[in-house]
């Protein structure tokens, strides 16, 4: 006992984190040892997504480095689920509990940077991961190998599943994965997202849907004869213009937003194609489905105006993340036992740097473990199909310091802090604290019913529906 005490010791000063309160069982122990084990070949996994910046249902390379890692590691890998090729389950184990974990690893257009605290892309109009998810993929990846390696020597008993979720930023591929069943089977869920804090998350998200207006009109001669033309054109910017009134007439929680896709292509046509993609936002799905149904109304109105016809498509709907409070005391307990993030004043600098360039408050990076958080009502929230997730299976939720205090999310400041060594200890930190939950979990059934309860309660009667087109994913639609 004393050699893995003071191995971890060692662990703490080579790595960065310092321990907290509390002592921690061999389980626990071997947990971290097995993260530090897999560390460098996380990062360097890390950083070949991060270098690749794969965008929605583009991630072939992204996904197979983590489906070989997992595969070499003794998972049995199943590819191209539920009709995507990037998507992936790789599992390992037998009997209960079913334990998963969430990885993503989708970039975001245009974001695309280098390792420095100031504005500078790697490559001029390329993507990059603005939301972390390199780190995302292999954090949790780290944390189903160490809960495997468990199994594997008798420590524990169940199965750990680790699920490759493509497309999170644009199609949100969880759902078709939910609609094929993939969780129907799973006891418990566990993720994390990177973040500007560390805390166990026991807030909501936004509930979304996302869809398209077509307007189709007449083209004619600008000048010689515009009077025999119909402008789709005209119907879009009326459209926006109904959209951009009606934000004075919902409430604060509600979001619109929307991303002209095309509008014409020369001046002297009168066009006669336009396409808009819109999403609407809402703290609750059953408020949010009143907001599209108008929204979507707006656009019949639009093409009456400019006398041209029109066409709604659903791209696809989440739901808001189903809080699990029980899962998230689970959480809190393992960050205090490992205690914060250490950073180098180097590390430190380069926050204060990103800061700086983001017109931020110089305060450098914010890793400490506050107690745990009441549950919002109305909480400032972004949108993940992680909620879709939720309403199928309890789910627990994390939050780990990749980028310093109020660096701006989908940004290249994120990215900036993804390829370097901020975001790797925020991704190894994510792996010990998901596995260390995990064991818990695999340990102690009681806390299994406990957090699978809870998710029952809030979940009541409620018939899950996925909110997507009949049909396979969009992956042609990229």
């Amino acid at each position: 006992m004393k050699i893995n005490n003071y191995l971890i010791i060692i662990f703490c000063f080579v790595f960065g984190t310092s321990f907290g309160q509390g002592n921690l069982t061999k389980n626990k122990e071997a947990i971290i040892a097995s993260v530090e084990k897999h560390k460098e070949n996380l990062i360097k996994i890390s950083d070949d997504i991060w270098a690749l910046a794969e965008t929605a249902f583009e991630e072939n390379q992204s996904s197979k480095i983590l489906s070989d890692y997992a595969e070499q590691q003794g998972f049995t890998v199943e590819r191209g689920v539920a009709g995507m090729p990037t998507a992936f389950v790789a599992t390992y184990g037998s009997g209960k509990p079913v334990i998963s974990v969430l990885g993503e690893f989708d970039a975001l257009p245009g974001l695309s940077q280098k390792t420095e605290p100031n504005k500078n892309p790697l490559n001029e109009g390329a993507a990059g991961h603005g939301c972390g998810h390199n780190m995302f993929g292999a954090g949790s990846l780290g944390a189903a190998v160490a809960i495997k390696e468990l199994i594997e020597s008798g420590k524990i008993k169940g199965t750990i599943k680790f699920f490759g979720t493509p497309s999170e930023e644009k199609y949100f591929g969880k759902i078709w994965m939910v609609r094929e069943g993939l969780w129907d089977d799973v006891d418990v869920n566990v993720t994390w997202h990177p973040s500007a804090n560390t805390e166990a998350s026991v807030q909501t998200s936004l509930a979304l849907v996302d869809f398209e207006i077509e307007f189709f009109g007449q083209a004619a001669h600008a000048a010689l004869d515009p009077w025999n033309g119909r402008s789709a054109v005209d119907a879009l910017e009326l459209y926006t213009s109904g959209i951009n009134y009606f934000r004075e007439h919902v409430k604060p929680s509600v979001r619109m937003h929307y991303q002209i896709m095309e509008a014409g292509n020369v001046a002297n046509v009168v066009p006669d194609y336009s396409k808009i993609w819109v999403r609407v936002r809402d703290i609750k799905r059953s408020e949010m489905l009143p907001v599209y149904e108008r929204v979507k109304k707006m656009a019949e109105g639009a093409a009456i105006l400019a006398n041209v016809d029109y066409k709604a498509s659903l791209i696809s709907g989440i739901y808001e993340v189903l809080v699990n409070r029980e899962g998230g005391k689970i959480m809190q307990s393992n960050l205090e036992l490992l205690g914060p993030i250490e950073y180098t004043q180097e590390e430190i600098e380069f926050g204060k740097g990103i800061q700086a360039a983001t017109g931020k408050p110089q305060i450098g990076m914010d890793s400490k473990i506050n107690p745990l958080k009441e549950t919002k009502e109305n909480p400032q929230a972004a949108s993940s199909d992680v909620g879709d997730v939720s309403w199928n299976v309890a789910n627990i939720n994390l939050a780990v310091t990749t980028a310093p205090s109020g660096t701006p999310w989908h940004s290249w400041a994120v990215v900036a802090c993804g390829g370097m060594s901020i975001g790797h200890k925020g991704l190894i930190y994510a792996s010990k604290a998901m596995a260390m939950t995990m064991v818990d979990l695999f340990e102690d059934p009681k806390l299994v019913e406990k957090v699978k309860a809870e998710y029952k309660q809030r979940k009541g009667d409620y018939v899950y529906e996925a909110m997507i087109p009949d049909g396979p994913p969009p992956i042609n639609n990229k």
